[in-house]
């Protein structure tokens, strides 16, 4: 396995970069937190801002920034999604898409941002799309022969008054219920027995109409951070000590009371099958530009993938640019490298679609 040095090429300066955020989905709060502390990061002598805002509705709008507030707000003058992609892309700019959850991580503004020929930052449409779908991830990752917890996944139709004991007879207790298109812990519930599990997927389901199930297990959750597109790097791992009874939302971006441990305290081996167990998967989802990777460490010593998060959270609480940080790259050259990736990965992408 080869791993890639650091690209150093950003785009020329005064070529502008769509800061994107806000969006459709539950995870919308944390896509504008996370947008401002970007924007605070940024530097302005290489990039010319352009903050534009999604709302609930799915209203695109010019937004205002200012160091003093906690979270931007998508709200302004309107504009038109694709004229404003197009134009960016006649600037030779790209676009910095800091959206969470559906409509915006799955590979929906992927395509758009296609369609409209500019740059974009992180996983292209397919990547997007099977790393966003639990199922679907799932599925590939174990086509690769990569390790998971036990699980099932199932739709809202198939629900019957016999399913929590069949999930609870195939998977132990407790188990933990997702849907299957969410990040950021929404939606997921712990269950221990057939009553719990019934009000699970009940929960589950107001985000989704698909939905995993999941043996709990025991062991320490380990993360780490990928960067890059055909060839790869990685962090240093980190370790999440949960403050709550799993890593739950509050955790990630309210109260902050999980302890991070950067770097982890593994062994030299322990980290490299860790890095080497990342890089497998991003390539299993077809992942480039970022993402996190997400591990359960067992005591008798096994990795197990939990999932790929292919544009994790940039708060100052948040594990990816914290593990980079301790890995020696910025929080500031950390945002030029995955532009200058997002200009990579189209050049390549545009060599291949104007051949005849």
């Amino acid at each position: 396995m080869r791993l890639a040095s650091r690209i150093v090429t950003t785009a020329p300066a005064s070529r502008p970069l769509i800061v994107l955020f806000g969006g459709q989905s539950a995870e919308h709060d944390v896509s504008c937190v996370t947008a401002k502390h970007v924007l605070d990061a940024v530097r302005r002598d290489t990039h010319t801002i352009v903050p534009i805002g999604i709302s609930r509705d799915g209203q695109w709008s010019k937004a205002t920034w200012s160091s003093d507030v906690d979270a931007l707000e998508p709200s302004g003058e309107p504009v038109d999604p694709f004229a404003l992609l197009r134009e960016t892309a006649e600037s030779g700019g790209a676009v910095l898409p800091l959206l969470h959850g559906p409509f915006g991580e799955d590979g929906t503004v992927q395509g758009l941002c296609e369609l409209a020929g500019v740059p974009y930052v992180g996983a292209g449409v397919l990547g997007s799309a099977l790393a966003m779908d639990k199922i679907a991830a799932k599925h590939a990752l174990d086509a690769h022969g990569l390790d998971q917890a036990a699980w099932r996944g199932l739709h809202v139709d198939e629900i019957t008054a016999g399913t929590a004991a069949t999930l609870l007879a195939d998977l132990g207790s407790p188990v933990f219920v997702k849907p299957a298109n969410m990040g950021s812990s929404v939606g997921v519930t712990r269950a221990t027995d057939e009553v719990s599990l019934a009000k699970a997927l009940d929960v589950a389901a107001q985000y989704d109409e698909w939905l995993v199930v999941e043996e709990a297990i025991v062991g320490r959750e380990i993360e780490i951070s990928v960067l890059g597109n055909r060839d790869v790097r990685t962090s240093l791992p980190g370790e999440i000590v949960a403050g709550a009874e799993f890593y739950t939302y509050e955790d990630k971006y309210v109260d902050g009371k999980a302890e991070l441990l950067i770097p982890a305290p593994l062994t030299d081996d322990q980290i490299a099958d860790m890095q080497r167990l990342a890089v497998a998967a991003y390539s299993a989802l077809r992942v480039e530009g970022l993402a996190r990777a997400d591990f359960f460490f067992t005591a008798d010593g096994r990795w197990l993938v939990n999932e790929l998060n292919t544009m994790p959270g940039f708060t100052p609480i948040s594990m990816y640019p914290k593990m980079w940080a301790a890995s020696g790259l910025d929080y500031p050259d950390l945002i030029d490298e995955l532009i200058a990736l997002a200009h990579d990965r189209h050049t390549r992408a545009r060599r291949n679609t104007t051949r005849t």
